[in-house]
């Protein structure tokens, strides 16, 4: 395979099928944080691979799609310890982004995004912490998935941030991105409700503070996505204030708990070996260890509240309706106080499912500028698969039209 586009760590490791299913004679990439027995992931940092040894396992979601007849093709490039959203890497490069060229693929995801986009392959895993799929599929102008905390097993994937981490999903299509998530929630609730009864969403509730969190340009791109959505036939339509507190306290929320939990996880490594990170992704675990457990306790107060709030307002039958990004993607050589002033701004969408811990679908919405945006629908816990059906038929509905 050749690498145009930067995406793949490793173009030359495969793993055949070892079943059949709804998605043989497809292949797929992985994220390099998940685990392939004999396989060494490099987490996007030298120092990691240098410091770790082969898995002796391979993770349980890989093997889920090897026994439904997919087939692995390569693992792909993520930004240093997945600690990012932007997917530069000062050791490995930036992915070029297939739709945007001139501007950055996002990230921590990026090469996952990027052979989705490029159609080096069908389908590709990542993870998402704190928008790690979505934000890359946004600006790849693909559809990407994050489920329901918990609900997919994420068993030999490297940890960031474990009361947050993934493992989602991205394909060029609907109907795709569904398949995959059909073999990947096998046997959860949420394949029980999506089997008890057909879509039965109900209501649309357009988060006022995240609207407005948006540019004016990514807005008016996003309009006729929406004027689709509201013509659905039987769907109410609100727009409510989600946040009282607003959105900035809800992403410093997410950002300091997690940050906690990242600190916990690998403060010691880093502390032993000393790794060589680039200036953000080192500014930024140096950030977290400072992170008290008393700072990070108030904030999981807020997270409960919001979480509870969000569970009661979505039940089974909501769909939270937020852009994706506040944005069409930066240049691909934004740096500094710049870089951390979108990110600043992209978290605070990024924020609600990760606090919350409910499924979100990034819808690609067009085009602004000549750089994709991408439209966001959040259901209620353990809705993932209903959400996933329910999207397909929109969109097969909408294209008849």
């Amino acid at each position: 395979m050749i690498d145009t586009y930067n995406a793949f760590v490793q173009t030359e490791l495969e793993l055949p099928p070892i079943g059949e299913g709804m998605l043989s004679g497809l292949a797929f990439a992985v994220k390099d944080v998940f685990a392939i027995k004999g396989y060494t992931s490099g987490a996007g940092n030298p120092d990691w691979l240098r410091t770790h040894s082969p898995w002796n396992k391979t993770a349980s979601s890989i093997t889920r799609l090897l026994a439904s007849g997919a087939t692995l093709t390569g693992t792909t490039h993520t930004d240093e310890l997945m600690y990012s959203i932007n997917g530069q890497n000062d050791h490995y490069g930036t992915p070029i982004n297939p739709k945007a060229p001139d501007r950055i693929p996002g990230g921590s995801s990026s090469g996952s995004a990027v052979a989705v986009a490029a159609g080096a392959v069908d389908f590709a895993l990542g993870t998402d912490t704190g928008g790690s799929v979505r934000v890359p599929s946004a600006y790849c102008g693909i559809y990407g998935f994050r489920p329901t905390h918990n609900l997919v097993p994420i068993d030999g994937v490297i940890p960031l941030a474990p009361a947050y981490d993934t493992v989602g999903w991205m394909a060029r299509d609907i109907e795709l991105l569904r398949k995959i998530g059909e073999v990947l929630l096998a046997g959860t609730f949420s394949e029980e409700k999506a089997e008890a009864s057909p879509p039965s969403f109900r209501r649309f509730i357009f988060a006022e503070e995240a609207w407005d969190k948006t540019d004016a340009p990514c807005r008016k791109g996003l309009e006729d996505s929406c004027l689709q959505l509201v013509q659905v036939k039987g769907m109410r339509q609100e727009w409510r204030s989600i946040a009282p507190e607003g959105l900035e306290a809800w992403s410093h929320a997410f950002r300091t708990t997690q940050g906690r939990e990242i600190w916990q996880t690998h403060g010691e490594w880093i502390e032993k070996e000393k790794p060589v990170f680039g200036d953000s992704i080192g500014a930024r675990f140096a950030s977290a260890s400072t992170i008290t457990d008393a700072e990070a306790e108030k904030d999981k107060a807020l997270r409960r509240i919001i979480r509870e709030r969000l569970h009661e307002l979505l039940g089974e039958d909501g769909l939270l309706v937020i852009p994706t990004i506040p944005g069409t993607a930066p240049s691909r050589t934004i740096t500094g106080s710049a870089n951390e002033e979108r990110r600043f701004w992209t978290m605070q969408l990024s924020c609600i499912a990760g606090l919350s811990g409910l499924p979100q679908i990034t819808i690609p919405a067009g085009e602004v500028d000549g750089a994709p945006i991408g439209l966001s629908l959040i259901a209620g816990a353990k809705q993932d698969l209903k959400l996933l059906r329910w999207v397909e038929q929109f969109k097969k509905e909408a294209s008849k039209g």
